[in-house]
C-alpha cells in the first residue's frame, strides 16, 4: 500500500509542476503561437499525471475506469483544440514572429 501511496503522489505532484510551468509559460511567453504551444503541451501532460496518480488512489475499478474514459477524452481533445485555435490564428492573418519564411515571402 505505501509504494502505491508513493507512486501516486509522485505523479500528482509532478503533473501539478507541469501545470504550474504551463501557467507560467502562458504568461512568460511572447506571442500567441508560444504561449499556446507551451500551455497546450503542460496542459495535457499534467493533467494526464495528475489522472494517473488518481488512478492509483481509487478504491474499485468503477472509479479507474472513469479516470481513464476522462484521460482518453483529455488526450483527444487538448491537442485538437490547440490545433483549431493555431489554424484559426493563421486564417485570421496572424503569423507567428519568428517565422523568416512568411517574412522572406513577403520581400
Amino acid at each position: 500500500m505505501i509504494v502505491l501511496d508513493i507512486i501516486s503522489w509522485a505523479l500528482i505532484v509532478s503533473g501539478a509542476f507541469f501545470s504550474i510551468v504551463g501557467g507560467i509559460g502562458i504568461i512568460r511567453f511572447p506571442e500567441f503561437f508560444s504561449r499556446l504551444h507551451g500551455g497546450g503541451i503542460t496542459d495535457t501532460m499534467g493533467a494526464a499525471l495528475i489522472l494517473l496518480g488518481l488512478m492509483f488512489q481509487s478504491p474499485n475499478s468503477l472509479v479507474a475506469i472513469k479516470l481513464v474514459m476522462i484521460l482518453f477524452f483529455l488526450l483527444v481533445t487538448s491537442p485538437s483544440s490547440c490545433h483549431a485555435l493555431s489554424n484559426s490564428a493563421l486564417a485570421q492573418g496572424h503569423w507567428p514572429e519568428l517565422d523568416t519564411t512568411r517574412k522572406s515571402k513577403n520581400k
